[in-house]
């Protein structure tokens, strides 16, 4: 299915079920997508997660249902899948400013409409990207399960507290002191962030990791191994995280619905980082974003 036609698709059965207990993973069985996949390329384009916009439309339908009718307000909040009165009722001051009482008395609500998604393909900078066929390869690191609403915040931050736990010492030149740090020096670990999309209920699996060399798996480590198939590479030249970041959200903007060959697959990416040249500082930091990749049918 075309990128953007999947987006409309998830938007259009997200609308046909406002009043249906549907998660992200029901809403990507639609468009046969990953979730993971799925939630960040809605959020790149969109400016919400799928949860968000749920939530949003929800409670400004229910505004109307407040304004229109009689209904009861506990109906209401059953109506939209809130469990109880108390919540519906917090969830909804909390996003019109005002009560469901207030409502009725004729108070003004925020408006959600629902959204309409446009090709928009900005001009100035091109991406570097390349199609390659990758032979199964394993990696090894540190796993950390992520909720896809706050993973952009909360990866960082899972960043510093194993460099500072485990990296440290290894990343300064000194000798492994510990199995860990023998892991991360024997196979670089640092080289990839790998998401994995295989728990499903809106959370992820996060790898900082490096390339599988062989050799002990220390407790609490894991190896992943990735099949063999073709992952489109964009290189990306800049300081992370603003240059990465920027490049996603070309990739799922741009890429992803103006590319007349491929469509996603797969349920896990990564990101590479230059462990050897630069700082991620710097401005001519090298990094990329590998992405699975599988030719749309009638391009084989």
């Amino acid at each position: 299915m075309e990128w953007l036609t999947s987006i409309r698709t998830a938007i259009d059965y997200m609308e046909e079920h406002l009043k249906d207990n549907i998660s992200a993973q029901d809403v990507a069985d639609q468009v046969y997508i990953s979730p993971f996949f799925l939630q960040k390329g809605f959020s790149l384009m969109t400016g919400y997660g799928i949860g968000e916009y749920i939530r949003n439309r929800r409670l400004y339908q229910a505004a109307l249902d407040l304004k229109n009718t009689d209904d009861k307000v506990i109906d209401i909040a059953y109506a939209y899948c809130y469990e109880t009165p108390e919540s519906f009722t917090k969830a909804f001051s909390r996003f019109h400013g005002v009560t469901p009482s207030q409502v009725r008395d004729g108070a003004a609500v925020k408006t959600f409409l629902p959204l309409t998604v446009k090709l928009q393909v900005q001009g100035g900078n091109q991406m570097n990207c390349k199609i390659t066929k990758m032979f199964q390869f394993k990696v090894i690191g540190f796993q950390k399960i992520f909720d896809n609403d706050t993973a952009y915040q909360e990866i960082p931050k899972f960043w510093d507290e194993i460099c500072e736990k485990y990296a440290a010492n290894v990343y300064a030149g000194n000798a492994p002191a510990n199995p860990y740090e023998k892991a991360i020096a024997e196979n670089c670990i640092g080289e990839y962030g790998v998401c994995i999309d295989d728990i499903g209920e809106g959370k992820f699996r996060y790898l900082v990791a490096g390339k599988y060399a062989g050799g002990e798996v220390p407790e609490g480590m894991v190896v992943y191994e990735f099949p063999m198939g073709d992952w489109a590479v964009f290189d990306c030249i800049g300081p992370i995280p603003e240059a990465l970041q920027s490049l996603n959200t070309q990739i799922f903007n741009e890429w992803l619905p103006g590319n007349p060959d491929y469509e996603l697959c797969g349920n896990a990416s990564a990101e590479w980082y230059d462990c050897v040249n630069g700082e991620m500082t710097d401005k001519d930091y090298h990094s990329a974003i590998w992405i699975p990749v599988k030719k749309k049918d009638g391009n084989n």
